[in-house]
């Protein structure tokens, strides 16, 4: 099928672009309810310890009601902005390609977001730029539960939902004391291996 639809991670893993670059045409999911232990919130990058989460803290709606995506809040009272690019700095400071995006990257963790939705939007479509894919982004208006004339990939926002994608090794900065660690962030794909980001994706 030549269109697909997704749900919006925070930055997101290497599985589901290994997805996305399948596609010309995606609908992003905008009307499904919020959920925790997913990508929503969440990166795995690797530092100095190895596998390291990243979590983006969000409110409690404190009502009984599902909380929709588009709805859910950051908690902004902790300095997580800082505390995740600080992290990401640590862990890839010394990787091929960190200085040539960090330009890129920073703003999103200056500028105060209250929206979950909205800052992973813009994540995502910084991430589209930095690796120079052209794919046209529309939202869907309500939620089907199962669709039959697009691919389904909303399952790839799960965290918890599969481990073996297949994913080929390539060098990553702590690799001597941990070995080589998969489906990772695609943040650390782009620090460790652009121009070839791409056609890595593509070729798994």
């Amino acid at each position: 099928m030549s269109h697909a639809i997704f749900c919006l991670p925070y930055f997101g893993p290497i599985s589901f672009y290994k997805s996305l670059v399948e596609y010309k045409e995606i609908y992003i999911e905008a009307t499904e309810n919020y959920q925790k232990q997913s990508y929503r919130n969440r990166q795995n990058i690797y530092g100095a310890n190895g596998k390291l989460m990243l979590n983006i803290p969000v409110k409690h709606s404190g009502s009984k009601q599902r909380l929709k995506y588009r709805e859910s809040q950051i908690e902004n009272d902790f300095y997580w902005q800082n505390l995740h690019f600080k992290s990401l700095e640590t862990a890839y400071r010394t990787s091929p390609y960190f200085e040539f995006f960090e330009d890129d990257i920073e703003p999103l963790f200056k500028e105060k977001f209250n929206s979950l939705f909205d800052f992973n939007l813009n994540c995502f479509k910084t991430t589209l730029d930095l690796l120079d894919l052209d794919i046209k982004i529309e939202m869907t208006s309500e939620y089907v539960e199962k669709y039959n004339d697009i691919d389904d990939q909303r399952e790839l926002i799960k965290a918890k939902s599969k481990t073996d994608y297949n994913i080929k090794p390539y060098h990553q900065v702590f690799e001597d004391k941990y070995g080589f660690i998969s489906n990772l962030s695609i943040l650390d794909l782009l620090f460790n291996l652009d121009p070839e980001s791409v056609n890595y994706l593509k070729n798994l």
